[in-house]
């Protein structure tokens, strides 16, 4: 056994652990040694109150999975997005159900695998009971010094169980002793053993590093992991790999949107991402100690659209709004123009999916999983038309949840919505850019769309909306290169060469007049009930105008549409 003894240090602190004191006078946050400043330790009392008492969502006698970890599993104080950053424990419980087993999120953020087993640890022990799970994914503290004021998170690198240092701990003022990483995770699995609950080791959360291959940088602390898990012979998933894979797949813009604010912490995006990757690797494991938590699972398999492709057909998928997909059923009620492709696409050529969900934006369509479905759905040779706008100007902050940031530049901002929860929401150009980058990265093709016109006739011509909308597609167009069909503007022409006059009456009674004339003719055949919904007759006019501008663009998918 090696020892090697720090000589104690005088100054005084708060006494007694984080666990027994009374949090009234916690140290300020500091900057770590991966340049990551995290602010949870220094409102630990409101995050113990946020943190659910373990095992309090039991549900009768059914099992309980606790999560193990740090602000990569929990992130902020009450672990709510305020800051923007999420923990993909937050995700987790989508991939169980609840009705057969709860899953609780015990992780919190500046803890390593040192603290959180001193701290936290025994009262999570004390919840376990038989037939319980917990996951053991903790590490990303575990630098810096032995036994500062601060923080005396460090544990010894690697997993040799006879090394360690004892010294005097100025956070605790007492005598302390540090192991090795691999020397706590057996103790987690012991005591977890011990209760009759199940243990299983996983990796940590890839970090935004690449190494000289221009890959996700994989951390040491797997290897770690997958050894003790071999020794101990517990189940283990190195969640660092799965996700890691995903991340180099990615576009290097669209990897970096996955962390938030430094290298280690993520977004939404990348707390799904790995809250998903986690239960892949759970449920694809072949570890026969892992069929019971299997037999609790769902939802792992990715929703996608069940598209025929035995002709081998590519398909295209329409997405966007309800000028896309409406109601659609009765002949004079609103419809879609999607719902009307196949009046201009050869069906025996391609397969035609509408994807598209009335009272979305670019935010609330990807936010419900609805642009995750098309994502999962496309295969090389695919297209994507991509039609937003209508419900982006909406408010940000209600009910609805679906308005945007004005303009393309890569802007974000944490919002406080109505409904007490925090969203990070980004421009408008950055929702279609994100959409254009998922498509390609699958071998498929995007094609943008601008928004269909509404029936609004200033000046007796019809609006264009070509200062705003028009301007942000077409900045889109410029930085990625996106085929555009502009079906604003062809369908307002047809509607201008229709029902517009070269000159409204001089007397302003007489012009509004005139206007209400020709709004109310452009309505009777285009549109439906508002201004904005289609007729029938008047989807089947944006269909027209979509295939118009295919031809003109000598687009690839205009192979696909019926001879004239």
């Amino acid at each position: 056994m090696t020892t090697k003894l720090f000589s104690t240090m005088t100054a005084l602190l708060l006494g007694l652990s984080a666990s027994a004191q009374g949090f009234d006078n916690l140290p300020d946050p500091i900057e770590d040694v991966n340049k990551v400043v995290d602010n949870t330790p220094d409102s630990i009392a409101k995050a113990l109150m946020s943190r659910p008492a373990p095992g309090s969502s039991r549900k009768g006698n059914n099992p309980v999975l606790y999560l193990i970890g740090n602000s990569t599993m929990r992130n902020g104080t009450k672990g709510d997005g305020s800051n923007g950053q999420w923990g993909w424990g937050y995700y987790a419980n989508k991939y169980f159900d609840e009705t057969k087993i709860t899953v609780e999120n015990q992780a919190l953020g500046g803890m390593s695998t040192r603290t959180f087993y001193t701290d936290l640890w025994p009262a999570v022990r004390e919840a376990l009971k038989p037939g319980d799970w917990v996951i053991v994914s903790i590490g990303h503290n575990d630098n810096g010094e032995f036994f500062d004021k601060k923080r005396a998170r460090a544990v010894i690198p690697g997993v040799d169980p006879d090394t360690l240092y004892i010294g005097f701990n100025q956070r605790t003022q007492k005598t302390d002793t540090v192991y090795s990483y691999g020397a706590y995770l057996h103790r987690y699995i012991s005591e977890i053993r011990a209760k009759g609950a199940n243990p299983i080791l996983m990796s940590l959360t890839p970090r935004d590093a690449y190494d000289d291959k221009g890959k996700i940088v994989r951390k040491p602390h797997s290897m770690w992991a997958a050894y003790m898990a071999a020794v101990e012979g517990v189940p283990y998933v190195d969640l660092n790999e799965i996700s890691g894979q995903k991340l180099d797949s990615y576009s290097h813009w669209k990897e970096q949107y996955h962390f938030l604010g430094d290298k280690i912490h993520t977004s939404k995006f990348g707390a799904e991402m790995n809250a998903r990757s986690a239960a892949e690797g759970l449920w694809q494991s072949q570890n026969p100690q892992l069929k019971p938590l299997q037999a609790m699972m769902k939802n792992v398999e990715p929703e996608v659209y069940r598209v025929d492709r035995s002709s081998g057909k590519p398909a295209v998928f329409f997405t966007g709004d309800s000028t896309v997909k409406n109601a659609d059923k009765e002949e004079d009620g609103m419809w879609g123009w999607a719902t009307q492709a196949a009046t201009v696409f050869d069906e025996s050529k391609i397969t035609l999916v509408n994807a598209a969900r009335a009272g979305r934006s670019t935010r609330s369509f990807i936010r419900e999983g609805l642009w995750d479905k098309v994502y999962n759905s496309l295969q090389p040779g695919d297209f994507v038309t991509i039609q937003f706008g209508h419900n982006d100007i909406c408010p940000i902050t209600d009910a609805k949840a679906r308005g945007v940031i004005p303009g393309t530049k890569d802007t974000l901002h944490v919002y406080h919505l109505d409904n007490d929860t925090y969203e990070v929401v980004y421009s408008f150009g950055w929702y279609l850019k994100k959409m254009i980058d998922d498509v390609r990265e699958k071998g498929a093709t995007p094609i943008l769309v601008s928004l269909t016109p509404r029936n609004e006739w200033p000046g007796g011509k019809v609006e264009r909306r070509d200062d705003s909308y028009g301007k942000w597609y077409r900045e889109v167009v410029a930085e990625t290169g996106v085929e555009f069909v502009d079906m604003h503007n062809i369908s307002a022409d047809f509607l201008d060469k229709k029902f517009s006059v070269k000159k409204l009456p001089a007397d302003k009674a007489k012009a509004q007049a005139k206007i209400a004339q020709i709004k109310e003719k452009a309505g009777a055949k285009y549109f439906k009930k508002d201004h904005t919904h289609a007729s029938k007759l008047g989807a089947q006019m944006n269909a027209q105008s979509m295939a118009k501008g295919l031809r003109a663009n000598g687009s690839e998918l205009a192979k696909y549409l019926k001879k004239k």
